[in-house]
């Protein structure tokens, strides 16, 4: 094991960063751990996750004030995964609220894994994996 490395965060480029933190605080389960304006460079970042930075990964939402239509998602990006249970409940609570479930919850194809794919406010894929 090396101990030389950590990884720290991913970060997303988000058009409404209000609608990204509502989404990854009140519906994903995560704590906002910080943000910050920085108006010379006219952005904002913004710190999701489910732990303190110091153990834990977590999430660096990036607004550019100055972005006037929505990011396009490229093809090399594939999804963020996040643990739940009970992924029914949490995927009928998602419809309730409006997410977008493109692959509603199900065993994997070829397997028993019970997987979900959601959809963020801006259209990144999240994976809900049942715990």
């Amino acid at each position: 094991m090396n101990n030389n490395y950590e990884l720290l965060h991913t970060m997303i480029r988000v058009y409404d960063l209000e609608k990204s933190i509502d989404f990854y605080t009140r519906l994903m389960g995560m704590k906002l751990l910080r943000r910050k304006e920085f108006p010379e460079g006219r952005f904002s970042l913004a710190f999701v996750g489910y732990g303190p930075e110091k153990d834990s990964t977590v999430i660096e939402l990036t607004h550019n004030w100055d972005q006037q239509e929505q990011y396009q998602m490229g093809n090399a990006f594939g999804h963020l995964a996040i643990g739940v249970n009970n992924i029914y409940g949490v995927c009928k609570m998602l419809v309730e609220e409006g997410v977008r479930i493109p692959r509603p919850a199900g065993p994997m194809k070829g397997g028993e894994r019970i997987i979900a794919f959601v959809e963020d406010p801006d259209g990144y894929k999240i994976e809900l994996i049942e715990r």
